[in-house]
């Protein structure tokens, strides 16, 4: 057996013959040889022709309303003419085999190498559409040639067949004979015909084939037909169009028809789904011809959107979301009217009253804020406003939620959340803003205020964490149906430098004239004020001395580490109510003077301060030729002043300490100098 070596190319014009000697030996036998010549001759050729072999590719132009499988283009010399690709040294195309490069398009190749229109033809209602066909042509020796063929769909020049009135209700009178002229449907276009689809065996009714006239078949009683009429063009039945035409038969009886339920009164969640079915009207005339009834949905645009009539069904159209402002400014209820007439004939109709009321489904969960941090001062009164938590919820009424803290108030949390709308008054104070930047004005305050509600001291917690519950209300007709989200709220607290309480004046001397023994006689107010303004003070009367009366109001100093061994009050004839002093009268006739030592004492815990104020008062006794009634004199007096003297341990070291320290303190400087430099 003699190969063609791997890789070798024959070239007829360069060497048309080749001698092979071959030698063959078997054995036991002499070598024999031999001569094979080859022969070389020149192999067929296959070659596209231009333009189906170029970049572009041949153009073919047809018109959109050709018939289906129509034959478009040839690729080799058929019958329907042109020579596109030719083939030199084939005596038939059999040899030849053809294949589309690429699938996405509706046009068909045959092995013949036909281009045929799409099974169902092009779509006439498109304008210009443009499809492109690869094409591979091989012979039996594996020769091929490719080429690309470019198919341009023209719109159709004829006119398209159309009916003007695509639905059509006629209504006539009981008792018609056969053979009469019912209606008449016309189509336009060109060439059209007529013809009934459905029912498909008509009994009642034929149609003229040219003329569109329906006719009767016998005589016709009350009856109500739906006819479905297919209008075409004889010459390309592909173009063609439909119409509906409702023939409606009526007796003599005129009434109008009678449905249950008369009025149509319902609620229904917003949830419910578009399609579904509200309500099925059963409606009957005096024929009982119920397949001649209409149904027809009348009312607002509104109910018009969110609903339609289904023969007899009223149905839900779209969405019907509660939780919208278009919904609430309907106040959650559509009306509309379902009229149902015989025959389309508006004499003979009942009207229908529908009332339908949305109710809402709690569908969200609530939302905690981003961000819930606040700062408050440490000396807050009780009731001060820290900041609001601003929860939000897309259920409709929109963020109607209950605000609650985790675990209570108590010392370990002296803060409250308000749980409805205006639960606490405005306190007096400017309420404190989360970062500084948050006011609420006076008077009703929204729900969700954190408020103080425990004494605050930074210095033994800085921070405090609560947890808030935001719970929504009002959102389903089902109370128990509520949701609910933990947040984290962070209050920080600001600490506020301690500072003693003032009083002014610090000094008062008063005259009073003494009431009847057994009575209260109020003295005087004492006007002292801390910072901040919040700040509760008490009030104690520490000590004083009790003189005779000489007739002067001048008061001798004396200090704090002096204080009489007698104190002024130890009868305890004056008391501190507050800051109001209150004199307890004797049955004492002569005059006597007092002078009382009174502590104010401002702030909370450790931090505690307070100031001394001295009160001179004369006591005058109800028989001397003093006017009966209490008067008090605010005196600051300038010769003699009352000196109170506060003692505070001070340490001072001495020298030879200080001496020692500094220069400790300059070795120590040098030497971490020193070290540093030997590092570096």
């Amino acid at each position: 057996q003699v190969t063609l070596r791997a890789g070798a190319e024959l070239d007829a014009r360069q060497v048309n013959q080749y001698t092979l000697i071959l030698r063959a030996a078997c054995p036991g036998e002499d070598e024999v040889e031999g001569r094979l010549f080859v022969r070389v001759t020149a192999g067929q050729v296959l070659r596209c022709d231009t333009p189906f072999a170029s970049t572009e590719g041949d153009v073919v132009q047809v018109l959109a309303d050709v018939a289906p499988r129509t034959p478009l283009y040839a690729v080799l010399p058929q019958p329907l003419g042109g020579l596109t690709v030719m083939v030199q040294g084939f005596p038939s195309p059999s040899f030849l085999q053809f294949r589309l490069r690429n699938h996405n398009t509706p046009l068909t190749l045959t092995r013949r190498g036909l281009v045929l229109a799409p099974d169902n033809g092009f779509d006439p209602s498109k304008d210009t559409q443009t499809f492109r066909l690869e094409i591979e042509v091989m012979d039996r020796q594996g020769h091929n040639c490719s080429g690309a063929v470019r198919v341009e769909v023209l719109p159709s020049r004829r006119p398209r067949v159309t009916f003007p009135e695509p639905h059509q209700a006629v209504t006539v009178t009981g008792g018609i004979g056969p053979w009469e002229v019912v209606t008449q449907v016309r189509a336009r276009g060109d060439n059209v015909r007529y013809a009934i689809l459905a029912p498909v065996a008509p009994a009642l009714f034929t149609i003229d084939e040219v003329t569109g006239e329906i006719r009767s078949t016998r005589r016709l009683e009350v009856i109500c037909a739906h006819l479905l009429i297919w209008a075409y063009n004889a010459l390309h039945p592909d173009d063609h169009a439909t119409a509906t035409v409702n023939v409606t038969v009526q007796g003599t009886d005129r009434q109008a028809p009678r449905c249950v339920p008369a009025i149509f009164v319902s609620q229904v969640p917003e949830t419910v789904s578009p399609g579904s079915t509200l309500v099925t009207l059963r409606c009957t005339d005096s024929t009982s011809t119920d397949g001649c009834l209409h149904y027809a949905l009348e009312g607002p645009p509104s109910s018009h959107s969110h609903f339609c009539m289904e023969g007899p069904r009223l149905k839900v159209n779209t969405t019907l979301d509660y939780d919208s402002e278009a919904m609430a400014a309907l106040g959650f209820q559509f009306t509309a009217t379902i009229v149902v007439t015989v025959g389309g004939q508006a004499l003979q109709s009942t009207r229908v009253p529908v009332l339908v009321t949305v109710t809402p489904v709690n569908e969200f969960r609530p939302a905690c804020p981003s961000g819930a941090t606040f700062t408050v001062p440490e000396t807050a009164a009780f009731g001060s406003v820290v900041g609001r938590v601003a929860g939000t919820d897309r259920d409709y009424p929109p963020d109607s939620l209950e605000y609650s803290v985790e675990g209570g108030s108590g010392p370990a949390q002296p803060f409250s959340i308000d749980r409805r709308t205006g639960e606490h008054p405005a306190p007096s104070p400017a309420p404190a803003t989360p970062h500084g930047s948050y006011q609420f004005p006076a008077g009703r305050h929204p729900t969700g205020e954190i408020r103080v509600v425990g004494p605050l001291d930074s210095q033994q917690q800085k921070s405090y964490r609560l947890v808030v519950r935001l719970t929504d209300t009002h959102n389903d007709l089902d109370l128990r149906k509520r949701q609910s989200r933990l947040c984290d709220v962070s209050v920080r607290l600001q600490a506020v430098p301690d500072q003693l309480p003032v009083c002014i004046p610090e000094v008062q001397e008063l005259q009073i004239t003494a009431g009847s023994p057994g009575s209260r006689q109020p003295v005087t107010l004492l006007v002292c004020h801390s910072s901040p303004d919040s700040a509760v003070l008490t009030y104690t009367i520490v000590g004083g001395e009790e003189r005779p009366s000489h007739g002067t109001n001048q008061l001798s100093p004396w200090c704090d580490t002096e204080r009489p061994s007698h104190p002024g009050n130890e009868d305890g004839r004056f008391r501190l109510e507050g800051n109001t002093l209150v004199y307890l009268p004797n049955d004492r006739a002569e005059p006597r003077t007092f002078v009382l030592l009174v502590e104010v004492w401002g702030g909370s815990g450790a931090r505690r301060r307070s100031s001394m104020v001295a009160l001179v008062v004369h006591v005058t006794p109800r028989s001397t030729p003093v006017p009966p009634s209490t008067t008090t004199q605010h005196t600051t007096l300038q010769k003699e002043p009352l000196v109170v003297t506060q003692t505070e341990a001070v340490w001072h070291p001495p020298a030879w300490f200080v001496a020692v320290l500094t220069i400790s303190g300059a070795l120590l400087l040098a030497t971490l100098g020193c070290v540093a430099r030997n590092l570096l």
